[in-house]
């Protein structure tokens, strides 16, 4: 009988899909979008708005958007977000030469844009399409909670710029890229301190 192969415990992990990592992907920036807002229910104030509270924009978008609501409230934080992050990047000579959590390249912005669309329009809510969302984006704000995730991503290294925290070295792959721009939140300060890597010359 021919001897049955058995997997090494030392074997590398599978490489996660494409697909997943978008969903990571996205995940980060609705995580670090809702934590962003300091509105009725302030949060770290990155973006003045209030928009996934419960007397903020949940009552307004649950109103006019009964069955999307919930995806509602963080795509537009997530936009907020985006705004803040583009506004921070004009202040460069070469703001499309910065990669940051929410401005990682044109193709990378349009999968997680359509992405976010096919979400919205499915059949789950938004904790149970990304369960990762869960450990995050919780009906009651910790700051200290917050800041354990965002540590967790690890201690990428990076020095400061005019603009924000610059992360040494190329851009990574996607896999790990948005765990280092999310890393650099650390230490979480008054103002978005925008993470980011430059594009190789």
């Amino acid at each position: 009988m021919a001897d049955v192969a058995t997997p090494s415990s030392h074997a590398e992990p599978a490489p996660r899909s494409l697909s997943s990592e978008v969903d990571a992907a996205l995940c980060a920036q609705l995580a670090v979008a809702w934590a962003g807002e300091g509105g009725e229910e302030p949060r770290l104030g990155w973006w003045r708005t209030d928009l996934v509270s419960e007397f903020g924009g949940e009552d307004l978008f649950q109103r006019l958007l009964p069955s999307t609501w919930r995806w509602a409230t963080l795509q537009a934080a997530r936009e907020a977000a985006r705004r803040r992050d583009a506004d921070l990047r004009r202040q460069e000579h070469d703001p499309d030469g910065l990669i940051t959590l929410f401005h990682l390249g044109p193709e990378l912005d349009e999968r997680l844009d359509d992405r976010l669309q096919s979400l919205k329009h499915g059949d789950l809510a938004p904790h149970d399409a990304l369960p990762a969302l869960s450990h995050v984006v919780t009906t009651t704000w910790r700051h200290d909670a917050f800041a354990d995730w965002v540590a967790g991503h690890g201690a990428p290294d990076t020095t400061t710029t005019p603009v924000g925290r610059r992360l040494r070295g190329d851009p990574p792959p996607l896999d790990r890229l948005v765990p280092n721009l999310v890393a650099a939140l650390t230490p979480l300060a008054d103002t978005y301190p925008l993470p980011h890597y430059r594009k190789p010359a």
